[in-house]
């Protein structure tokens, strides 16, 4: 079993501090009588913020997308206190997908490809089973295409992401920043992402991890259990 091996994250408790509460503060609270459109979008940025500060701290783990997650959300904040429109929400909102989509591309080129970190991992893959396989069969130069493909598709998949972040927040962003009406806009939008961009991109995402086992097979033979890591290999 690996040592150091990290506590699983709280999925319930994230989905309520990243997007349960933010939505509800932004859409409810940021009204005149309550909180003000100020507060209201402070308070909204602090859970998320104060969530990813914990379970950095708890985990003692994070990657290069959870480290742009957790600035896109100060910038949301910075921002929505700059009274910044619509174009430019759009804007960071298509831009920090794209960020990744490049990064994962450019790190092919560096010891540690993004690629390997967020699907050809010792939490997913048993690494060491197939690359002992791999060097046994002289087969490297095939894992190093196969993570080449991998890593355009990965890409491609933040690209549409970017491309609809870009249209939603254009389409639901239309009242004056600062107000609680640009609040509830921001509150709606961030509840939208799930349904709108987050889905679709998981299933991209399902598609690409299912032809990185379908490529390891082809060029390992080893089994689809062979391959991932299980409680019981572990």
């Amino acid at each position: 079993m690996p040592e150091n091996t990290a506590p699983r994250e709280n999925l319930l408790v994230n989905l309520i501090c990243n997007i349960a509460v933010p939505t509800y503060v932004l859409t409810s609270l940021s009204k005149e009588e309550h909180l003000g459109p100020l507060w209201g979008l402070v308070l909204a940025i602090l859970f998320p913020v104060s969530y990813g500060v914990y379970d950095f701290m708890r985990r003692r783990r994070t990657n290069f997308i959870s480290i742009i997650g957790f600035f896109s959300v100060l910038l949301t904040g910075v921002l929505g206190l700059l009274h910044v429109g619509g174009l430019g929400f759009a804007i960071k909102e298509a831009v920090m997908p794209t960020l990744i989509g490049i990064a994962i591309l450019v790190s092919l080129r560096t010891k540690k490809p993004l690629v390997k970190e967020l699907l050809y991992n010792e939490q997913v893959i048993d690494v060491a089973r197939v690359n002992a396989v791999l060097v046994e069969q002289g087969r490297q130069r095939d894992l190093d295409r196969l993570m080449l493909q991998i890593s355009l598709w990965l890409g491609s998949s933040f690209v549409l992401s970017a491309g609809l972040n870009f249209s939603l927040a254009k389409y639901l962003l239309k009242g004056a920043p600062g107000t609680p009406e640009f609040n509830a806009q921001l509150g709606r939008m961030h509840l939208l992402v799930w349904p709108v961009i987050v889905v679709p991109c998981m299933i991209v995402m399902m598609g690409v991890f299912w032809r990185l086992i379908t490529g390891l097979k082809q060029i390992t033979g080893l089994s689809t259990d062979a391959i991932l890591r299980t409680e019981e290999k572990s």
